[in-house]
């Protein structure tokens, strides 16, 4: 498989870590974002709407959209499962992790950032913008886990974890303040103590600036 992405691209990010936990072998092609090395012809033949990530199987066929690629995943390589079997649960844990996926980092990503930026808005409105939306979502997000579990709905990691990790690396970069929310950053700790966590951080990528 080859996994097309950006470093710092949370999307990506998630993938990166599920490819680990379920220890399938992949190869990294960066696309530089900052470059708009996503809307070259050839990238948009493989991604239509020019993001990361994709991820090109071995048989020619292509998937994009980082949810249905962990979807895919689950479904082909279901050890170590990243959602449970009970289908209420599994709606559960789908529900917070779209919490991030869906209402948090698509009013923070770069396209985002930079067509407020042109609309006249500096940094600070920038940043303040993405942080008022990451504050509410995380809070959200944090009012849906239950008590007990290590991580955010079992002992091990799952899909919803998959989802706020990369999402708290955000949140790190634009100083935003976690101090209310110590549950979800003891998860992120547990997390990053795992290898196929720490491999997937953006400060591990062969783009990382």
């Amino acid at each position: 498989m080859t996994l097309y992405s950006y470093w710092r691209s949370s999307a990506a990010y998630r993938v990166r870590i599920a490819l680990n936990l379920k220890t399938l072998s992949y190869e990294t092609v960066p696309i530089d974002l900052l470059r708009g090395a996503q809307s070259s012809t050839a990238y948009l033949a493989r991604n239509p709407l020019g993001r990361v990530p994709t991820l090109a199987l071995a048989d020619g066929m292509t998937l994009t959209q980082s949810m249905a690629i962990l979807e895919y995943l689950e479904q082909v390589c279901p050890e170590p499962p990243l959602l449970p079997q009970d289908a209420a649960q599994a709606a559960q844990v789908r529900a917070a992790a779209l919490v991030i996926a869906c209402d948090i980092h698509p009013l923070n990503n770069l396209k985002v950032g930079r067509k407020l930026q042109a609309m006249g808005h500096g940094q600070e409105a920038v940043v303040a913008w993405m942080t008022n939306w990451m504050t509410e979502g995380l809070r959200a997000y944090a009012r849906l886990l239950p008590e007990g579990p290590r991580f955010s709905f079992a002992d091990t990691p799952g899909l919803a974890d998959l989802c706020l990790i990369p999402q708290l690396y955000n949140a790190h970069r634009w100083d935003m303040d976690l101090s209310g929310l110590a549950r979800l950053t003891d998860i992120e700790a547990r997390c990053l103590d795992l290898p196929a966590f720490a491999a997937a951080h953006p400060d591990a990528q062969p783009d990382a600036a």
